[in-house]
């Protein structure tokens, strides 16, 4: 008797240090995240699964091209996935022919799928100062995303940032680490 109780305790011992560890993990490590939508195409495809990796941004703040995931605000457990175009300090502008300037100087990038049409230019017509804890972030598919671009989604502070996608896990066809700048 006494030797299947002390089973019995082993075993849910056990099982509790697993669970322990498996929350330690999701919460500080890294968790799973699906994309969504079409909006970091042809980067990230609707339905792809990811890890993001929450331990990077405890050691260095985050960099220009890396993709976030942060919590949209206006709807509970809701995350996106966007690019960061604008650092903290910087001044973002779009012009009418869709040119993405920091500090009055054209960025040169590859990322967006097409030029920025004038209807998609959103918030950024005007210049936009980010605060010392602000990114500036758009999806890949410049003119099929919401991001700091609308007034429902804005500049995203660094406490928001949960972590940077770094693994495509789902499809297996296009598993890998994501490549950021």
């Amino acid at each position: 008797m006494k030797k299947v109780l002390r089973e019995i305790l082993s075993t849910g011992l056990y099982l509790l240090i697993v669970l322990c560890l498996t929350y330690l993990v999701i919460a500080f490590v890294g968790q799973r995240t699906e994309v969504n939508g079409a909006s970091m195409e042809p980067t990230l495809s609707d339905q792809d699964n990811l890890i993001v990796d929450k331990i990077t941004y405890r050691f260095h703040d985050p960099e220009r091209f890396d993709i976030i995931v942060f919590p949209y605000q206006h709807k509970e457990k809701t995350y996106f996935i966007k690019r960061i175009i604008g650092l903290p300090g910087e001044t973002v502008q779009i012009d009418e022919e869709g040119r993405i300037y920091i500090n009055g100087e054209v960025l040169y990038e590859t990322y967006g799928r097409e030029v920025i049409q004038p209807d998609h230019i959103g918030l950024a017509i005007e210049p936009i100062t980010l605060g010392e804890d602000e990114y500036f972030v758009l999806g890949d598919n410049r003119n099929n995303s919401t991001d700091s671009r609308v007034s429902q989604v804005g500049n995203i502070k660094r406490e928001n940032i949960i972590g940077r996608a770094w693994l495509r896990i789902w499809p297996f066809d296009d598993f890998g680490i994501l490549q950021h700048q």
